[in-house]
């Protein structure tokens, strides 16, 4: 017997990803906020005059109807719902982080309407801030604690005690800051603990905890990952690179 077709209409959702589909549709991976991350192709959305060309943009809010019952649905519909500032330069490298990180780790159609809400929000403060770095790592903590791997950063993992700002501990993935890692064989990244707070008030005042904060979540999240590689954090590394080789030729110049 046929199953009938589903339908949803008016949904709120953001693009994260899409690339050409047969001569002139698209496959466009979506973040919706009832559905979670929904696969839909968009017929005939290359062809030069299409309405959805213009409208299927990363980074902007939208309303999308589709209908389908497999795991490739069929995209009805799309508008531009508006109230987000566009993100440019640096952020818009950020905002691709963000969306790589959704589509290697989220299961599609796993509905997560409150990492929809944290999401619409990072990009609004991409958008307004030149200090993405606390955007970042406070969007890293959410989606893994949407996904069901909340890190423990206030307590030791193996006495409850609180966490000593001025001590330091070894991060055990699935468990947290331990004061000892104990487990033969294991590889755990070493953490200050006025690190671990910082990511758990989102306050990087204190002296390193940004930059140590970004290597302990790089840690953290390739083991969830399974080292599965980040290709925007190769942009982001290329980019650097080459703005500090064209930085010391500069100053070679005066010399």
């Amino acid at each position: 017997m046929k199953q009938p077709r589903e339908r949803r209409d008016d949904q709120p959702a953001f693009v994260l990803h899409s690339y050409p589909y047969r001569e002139t549709s698209l496959i466009v991976e979506t973040l919706t906020h009832d559905y979670g991350r929904v696969a839909m192709v968009a017929r005939g959305a290359r062809r030069p005059r299409a309405e959805l060309r213009g409208v299927l943009q990363s980074f902007q809010p939208l309303s999308l109807s589709w209908a389908g019952t497999g795991e490739l649905k069929t995209l009805a519909k799309a508008e531009w719902r508006g109230g987000l500032p566009l993100i440019a330069g640096p952020a818009l490298l950020c905002g691709f982080y963000l969306n790589e990180l959704l589509l290697k780790l989220l299961p599609r159609e796993d509905p997560h309407p409150e990492l929809f809400r944290h999401y619409g929000n990072a990009l609004a403060r991409l958008a307004a801030t030149a200090d993405h770095a606390p955007v970042l790592r406070q969007f890293e903590v959410e989606l893994l604690a949407a996904l069901g791997y909340a890190l423990p950063l206030e307590r030791e993992a193996d006495t409850g005690r609180r966490i000593d700002p001025a001590a330091r501990y070894y991060y055990a993935f699935e468990r947290g800051p331990c004061v000892n890692a104990a487990e033969p064989g294991a590889r755990y990244p070493q953490v200050r603990g006025a690190t671990l707070l910082a990511l758990a008030t989102h306050d990087y005042s204190a002296p390193e905890a940004a930059a140590e904060a970004k290597r302990l979540m790089r840690e953290v999240l390739d083991y969830y990952l399974d080292k599965r590689p980040i290709f925007s954090r190769r942009i982001v590394r290329d980019l650097q690179a080459l703005e500090e080789g064209e930085s010391n030729g500069m100053n070679g110049d005066h010399d």
